[in-house]
């Protein structure tokens, strides 16, 4: 039997087949240990991280502007979680298909934003730290912002495609049931991919342009080595960025060779990967805090306005 007739018995299989595999016990169990613990973390971290922010900042630079993007991202992340985890124990739940497609647009809203807006923080470090002469013209508080508004309104715009995507069959069901038509074609797999694979193509050289320079700068004595605190930055930056998205976007094509009858063996461990990796990618909800302590440290170490006029009044 050629790879064709096992691919249309498979495709035929798929449409004939309308009902909804459940959720496995242990992936649920694992779902719940994950997003108990993101949500409580979450909200304390993200919540000092904000009191922080709105209480002691009074200058905006530009790693401020993107940290907190990513905290108004990771705040709107951890307003889904709740109903993630209700859903669990009240399997016919209606919330509404309008509100339901709302709340699973902002897993992709929180997953893409961290990515560009992470990406941002890096390439911003690489401007400032390798190019400072083209810094002072790439770089400024206000260019920031623009940009992290046009990503924000760009990822909402392609995020509003997934309320077309959940087939709602009167189940009631929410944050499962996506339409057979999301595998059928590729181009928002490709999209995504290329999405994901371009920022962590720019982040890890980025990030060992930066820590290269800063090594170098340490050796020789540069007083450039008074930045090495950028290296915590960029380097917990990209292994969140890492530890949290890349396990998804693996299983994202896998899952799609299965839907697509190109993997016929072990679909119930791809779906199960699936599911565990969408899980475990939320949990830079919290880990994000971490880059969060480096910049708001840094921040605490800038000198203010008051600190400038008076050093130049006692010179």
């Amino acid at each position: 039997m050629g790879l064709s007739t096992l691919q249309a018995n498979c495709t035929i299989q798929a449409k004939t087949n309308q009902s909804y595999l459940p959720i496995q016990p242990h992936v649920e169990l694992f779902q719940l240990c994950v997003y108990i613990p993101t949500f409580i973390l979450g909200l304390l971290f993200n919540g000092m991280a904000m009191s922080f922010a709105f209480c002691k900042i009074r200058q905006l630079t530009e790693s401020v502007i993107y940290v907190m993007s990513l905290m108004i991202l990771d705040t709107l992340m951890l307003f889904v979680l709740p109903f993630k985890i209700i859903s669990y124990h009240k399997k016919e739940w209606d919330l509404g298909n309008a509100f339901c497609s709302f709340l699973e647009s902002l897993y992709f809203v929180n997953m893409y934003g961290s990515i560009l807006i992470s990406t941002c923080i890096c390439v911003d470090r690489y401007i400032a730290i390798l190019h400072p002469f083209a810094a002072t013209t790439l770089r400024s508080p206000r260019k920031a912002i623009i940009t992290c508004a046009i990503m924000s309104a760009g990822v909402w715009a392609g995020t509003a495609y997934t309320f077309k995507l959940h087939e709602h069959t009167g189940s009631n069901s929410c944050f499962h049931g996506f339409s057979r038509r999301t595998w059928e074609t590729p181009i928002l797999l490709i999209i995504l991919e290329m999405a994901f694979l371009g920022c962590m193509i720019i982040m890890i050289f980025c990030t060992v342009q930066i820590v290269i320079c800063l090594c170098k700068s340490q050796r020789l004595g540069d007083p450039l080595a008074n930045k090495s605190k950028s290296i915590n930055i960029i380097v917990v930056n990209l292994a969140t960025f890492l530890l949290c998205f890349t396990p998804f976007h693996v299983a994202l094509v896998l899952y799609y060779l299965v839907k697509n009858c190109f993997l016929n063996d072990d679909k119930e461990i791809v779906r199960t990967f699936l599911q565990i990796s969408l899980c475990w990618a939320n949990i830079n909800c919290f880990l994000d805090a971490i880059c969060y302590y480096f910049v708001f440290k840094e921040f605490l170490k800038l000198p203010t306005s008051e600190d400038k006029l008076r050093t130049t009044t006692t010179e």
